[in-house]
């Protein structure tokens, strides 16, 4: 059976994307099996850009079929901030419910409770030298205003989505696999890899 390399580090996406690709005809293989690579400087200006700096690095460290994403949360009120900046807004060391409180500063700075406001994810899959499959998947809701919910990661508990009036942090993962960024992404990776396979 072929590798895919999950090209990740952060444990709570690995989790989701693992059971997104469940059942494709690919051995899924973390980062852990090539402990003495190290992560590359995300210095892209876009999602798209990470995605793909990610993707081609980890396939030719590698040398197998890599899966790469890059995903955050923009908030219109901020001018579309944290954006690319989303897993180091407030500095690497910051915790996300001391990046929950810079935001509510930041939008009260500018006069708002709340706004509107999406989850990206942009994902490339490539081999060694090659981008072959990218694609962007998106979620509209608004910044809710005040985290609820200790479900799901990251920005999960201020991100309201109203079809579930609910945050992305009060859902169970499966339900919101259903309609998130990182699901549509993925599964439109997965029809990609089915067809490969």
């Amino acid at each position: 059976m072929r590798q895919l390399v999950l090209a990740t580090t952060n444990r709570a996406k690995l989790r989701e994307i693992t059971s997104l690709l469940a059942g494709v005809d690919y051995e899924l293989v973390t980062l852990d099996a090539w402990p003495d690579v190290a992560a590359p400087e995300e210095t892209g200006a876009t999602f798209g850009d990470n995605a793909r700096l990610k993707a081609l690095y980890y396939a030719a460290a590698t040398g197998q079929f890599t899966v790469a994403e890059d995903s955050g949360l923009e908030i219109d009120a901020l001018g579309g901030a944290p954006g690319v900046e989303s897993a180091r807004f407030g500095g690497a060391d910051t915790t996300y419910p001391e990046k929950f409180t810079l935001i509510y500063d930041a939008l009260r700075a500018r006069g708002a409770a709340t706004s509107s406001a999406r989850f990206v994810c942009a994902l490339a899959l490539a081999r060694p030298g090659a981008i072959v499959f990218e694609t962007r998947g998106t979620i509209e809701g608004r910044i809710a205003p005040a985290p609820k919910g200790h479900g799901g990661f990251g920005y999960d508990p201020i991100f309201f989505y109203p079809p579930f009036g609910r945050t992305f942090g009060e859902v169970p993962d499966d339900r919101k696999a259903t309609v998130s960024h990182r699901g549509r992404a993925v599964a439109a990776a997965r029809a990609v890899l089915i067809v490969r396979a």
